[in-house]
């Protein structure tokens, strides 16, 4: 399987050229890339974000990855393929996507790869593509990359102008930029004594965020499957279904709060004292609800995040937007509407006063923050929030499925209701909301739905699912 999108190149590891995430499929794309790069570097052979000089530079390109078990050997192919291609490489190893994006802007360099399927099982893994200011590249970059592959319109330099490779660790670099946020309050943090259990899936995250925690001030950490081995202990999703052993800690042992990372530490979930989950979508309700405390502003979240952060944003008088699902499209429209805080319900927080990237380590720090700060329990905080259930579905897909035509039979048959289309389609009911849309990351029709309780959002999914079946015939 592989899958292009705004979320990258991503795929199965193994099998045939253009079905799979193959050597040969790794070394085109990132030639492609690095084509894209070269061309836009000026007749001088500047970067467009350096400094002018007379010295004509070769292009500059930070590559980490997070500790999948394909990680190394993609690794050795995309930075062979960017030296070849005539680009100085960055290698900052085992490294998580914020870090990796933070490393672009702080190197001055032309762009970025990481390399990490996310929240997908070890199988899979993709190259995510980074412009230079370390953020994903858009849809229409993202298009020029694609046909470049397509057509092979690259080239690989002569020997003198092979890349050089320099490798680096940002890992430092990272957790000071948070701990230098303004928000981030060390002492409250440090004088709360919380105990904190995190849980990193065997990668990446298993470096970082005790390093995070430990300079944040928490001595008591109880450290689950932090051994970056990529050999993932459960399901790398951090879904509530996945995340039974650290639920169990946790309760068992007393803990103040658990931390949970995906593969590539971009995404955030949070365990309740009592060992039930906080709920992803409302990490960044949270997050929000103390940056909105102390900074005036709007918000933004994609169309399948929850109502609760345009509540808790309506009660600090700023302005909440939705915007397409993808991180690109929500950085997108923070720039627009000048967020302070935003980012999507799957427990990405966006934060711009350290970058415009999801960031598990930003979410951890403002969250303690915050929960100091309040002086209540987890449990007792989410209970602060607008409480509305989430039911997420999905339907696979099958050759034989057209998309395009399900979204428009069930715009028609809805059309009594506010729709958004500018992603799949949302229906927004008056006591709730569906969202279905073809997934970015997977060969799957995602159908969420929100309510003030779950059986409702149940029965709203259930009854567009059944839909769905109708009209495809399955």
């Amino acid at each position: 399987m592989l899958i292009k999108s705004i979320s990258g190149i991503r795929g199965t590891i193994g099998g045939k050229i253009d079905e799979n995430l193959t050597p040969i499929d790794v070394v085109k794309f990132t030639s492609a890339y690095s084509q894209f790069i070269r061309r836009g570097v000026n007749c001088r052979g500047v970067a467009r974000n350096a400094p002018t000089s007379n010295t004509p530079t070769k292009p500059k390109i930070v590559v980490g990855r997070d500790a999948r078990i394909s990680g190394q050997m993609a690794e050795n192919l995309v930075v062979g393929a960017l030296t070849a291609c005539g680009c100085d490489v960055v290698n900052i190893g085992l490294a998580s996507t914020p870090t990796t994006e933070i490393a672009v802007t702080a190197e001055n360099a032309n762009g970025g790869i990481i390399i990490t399927a996310s929240h997908n099982p070890k199988q899979w893994n993709a190259l995510k593509l980074l412009n230079e200011k370390g953020e994903f590249l858009s849809k229409a970059d993202g298009d020029k990359v694609l046909e470049i592959a397509k057509n092979q319109d690259f080239d690989f330099v002569e020997i003198d102008n092979i890349g050089k490779i320099f490798e680096k660790d940002y890992t430092d670099y990272h957790i000071e930029n948070v701990l230098t946020l303004k928000l981030v309050d060390i002492e409250a943090i440090k004088n709360a004594n919380f105990s904190v259990a995190i849980d990193c899936v065997n990668s990446v995250g298993g470096i970082i965020l005790p390093q995070l925690l430990e300079k944040l001030g928490v001595s008591n950490i109880a450290k689950l499957n932090c051994e970056p081995t990529g050999n993932f202990a459960h399901n790398p999703e951090p879904l509530k279904e996945n995340l039974t052993e650290i639920s169990d800690f946790i309760a068992k042992n007393k803990i103040d709060v658990g931390f949970v990372c995906d593969p590539d530490v971009d995404r955030l979930a949070i365990v309740c004292e009592d060992g039930e989950m906080f709920g992803e979508e409302y990490t960044l309700v949270s997050v929000a609800d103390y940056v909105l405390q102390h900074t005036a502003g709007n918000t933004v979240s994609n169309l399948s995040s929850t109502r609760a952060l345009s509540d808790v944003t309506a009660k600090y008088g700023g302005s909440y937007s939705a915007a397409a699902v993808g991180e690109v499209n929500v950085v997108e429209k923070m720039k627009e509407t000048s967020a302070v805080i935003g980012g999507e319900g799957n427990g990405g927080v966006i934060y711009p006063a350290s970058h415009y990237g999801r960031d598990t380590l930003v979410g951890i720090a403002l969250f303690l923050s915050n929960l100091a700060h309040k002086k209540i329990s987890v449990s007792e905080l989410k209970k602060t929030y607008p409480q509305y259930f989430i039911s997420k579905n999905k339907i696979e897909l099958t050759p034989n499925i057209d998309v395009d035509a399900i979204l428009t039979a069930i715009k028609g048959i809805y059309k009594q209701f506010k729709i958004n289309d500018i992603d799949g389609v949302k229906i927004d009911f008056p006591q709730g909301w569906v969202h279905l849309r073809k997934s970015n990351t997977e060969p799957i029709i995602r159908i969420y739905s929100e309510a003030p309780t779950l059986e409702q959002a149940d029965n709203f999914a259930n009854a567009i699912i059944a839909e769905i079946k109708r009209i495809a015939g399955i």
